[in-house]
């Protein structure tokens, strides 16, 4: 049985993007992690004409709100090279549990390589309206709050919720009106 995939059919329109790691692991509990995943945001956003209007960052997975020329060549490039820089990470770490389920994983799919570090596809849609945009960044914004990790959700460091309420945050972000 094939597997379902969302398509990206406009690529040129805003999405709403999910990406999680596989097996739901938790790898994003420690900064440098994390940061991997923001420097390549930063890096499309200066190189590869990236809009990126929100995000978040999760222990197990990431949703953002991305537009870009050519948004599914953009999000293959930024799974691509962050799966190999986390992988990397994890081995510098000595990480064994989870390299070991990354490369059990990976049976399943590609056989060109060792470990399948994020979950095939990556549940796009298109955001076609400003009330679409609005509800998606809400989401985006209120996912930490609703899973009880803080209060309210400019407090949750790695998400955009803080550019959204006027204060600094992690990187840069193409802010929606």
């Amino acid at each position: 049985m094939g597997r379902s995939r969302y398509v990206i059919l406009e690529p040129d329109k805003p999405h709403f993007l999910t990406c999680t790691v596989v097996e739901s692991l938790s790898v994003f509990t420690r900064p440098d992690s994390v940061q991997i995943l923001l420097d390549s945001w930063s890096h499309q956003r200066a190189n590869d004409g990236l809009r990126l209007f929100g995000y978040v960052i999760l222990e197990n997975h990431l949703h953002f709100v991305g537009q870009a020329p050519w948004l599914d060549k953009c999000l293959s490039s930024f799974k691509s090279y962050t799966a190999a820089r986390l992988i990397e990470l994890l081995e510098a770490h000595n990480a064994e549990r989870l390299l070991a389920r990354l490369r059990f994983a990976n049976r399943a799919h590609k056989k060109d390589r060792e470990y399948q570090f994020w979950q095939e596809g990556s549940h796009a849609e298109m955001v076609f309206s400003d009330t679409v945009m609005r509800e998606k960044l809400d989401y985006i914004h209120q996912n930490p709050v609703k899973r009880g990790y803080v209060d309210l959700p400019e407090h949750w460091r790695y998400s955009s919720a803080r550019n959204y309420g006027g204060q600094a945050g992690m990187i840069e972000i193409d802010r929606w009106c």
